[in-house]
């Protein structure tokens, strides 16, 4: 978060204490391309579970990222019609430029 050049008109929120609803992962998703394209396939409750991301499909990243909120790659930027999520280098870059 440190990284991004965050504007005032920009809704920020903590999903620990708010956590996303079915709909609006269902709508990440969709704009991202996937509900793998915003999991988070380093999540420690995905070894505590004895998962491995390599072995899920899309429904189970479905099911996990509506579980709990850890699932889900942050930040997430999500605009009018795209989603980008995580913090690679070049997707902090691709944000920033979104911005």
């Amino acid at each position: 978060m440190k990284e991004l050049n965050i504007p005032k008109p920009v809704e920020l929120r903590e999903i620990k204490s708010t956590p996303l609803k079915p709909e609006e992962i269902d709508r990440l998703a969709e704009k991202a391309g996937s509900y793998e394209a915003i999991f988070n396939k380093r999540a420690r409750k995905l070894r505590e579970k004895g998962l491995k991301a390599g072995n899920l499909h899309e429904s189970d990243f479905k099911k996990l990222l509506n579980e709990d909120y850890s699932f889900l790659k942050r930040p997430v930027l999500e605009n009018n019609n795209r989603v980008l999520a995580g913090n690679s280098k070049s997707t902090v870059q691709e944000m920033n430029d979104s911005l």
